[in-house]
């Protein structure tokens, strides 16, 4: 009589491998929302730039006008998606940059991303046919 041959026991080797693999694919998870919610605050920080840009460039306004423009828009949108946002607006006679900075909403702990969203542009004045000022 013939014994078939001794196989392995593979008695809880699935256990094991959901204790290994469980903890892999949640880290992963978690690393593509942290991204993404990267990804979306970068798009509020440029949109509110761009939207102080917008205030600060008119032609009498002030830098102080194109800050509350980027402020309010970054309340309206995502202060909860870009944390300690701070903009900086800097208007020279012809120029006008706008600046927004912010930390990304940690989701994985150790993680901590930074974004910056900025515009710049002319300022906005009347001009006669040959350049020169009315």
């Amino acid at each position: 009589m013939t014994h078939p041959p001794h196989r392995p026991r593979d008695k809880g080797a699935a256990t094991t491998q959901l204790v290994l693999v469980v903890p892999a694919v949640l880290v992963l998870m978690l690393l593509t929302v942290q991204f993404a919610l990267a990804w979306h605050a970068q798009h509020i920080a440029q949109y509110a730039a761009e939207r102080g840009l917008a205030a600060a460039r008119l032609q009498h306004a002030t830098p102080a006008a194109g800050h509350e423009q980027a402020r309010s828009s970054i309340h309206g949108l995502g202060s909860h998606v870009l944390t300690t946002p701070a903009a900086s607006v800097h208007r020279g006679e012809k120029h006008v940059r706008v600046s927004v900075r912010g930390s990304v909403m940690p989701v994985v702990p150790g993680i901590n991303l930074h974004v910056t969203g900025t515009a710049s542009g002319p300022v906005e004045r009347l001009t006669t046919p040959d350049g020169g000022t009315p």
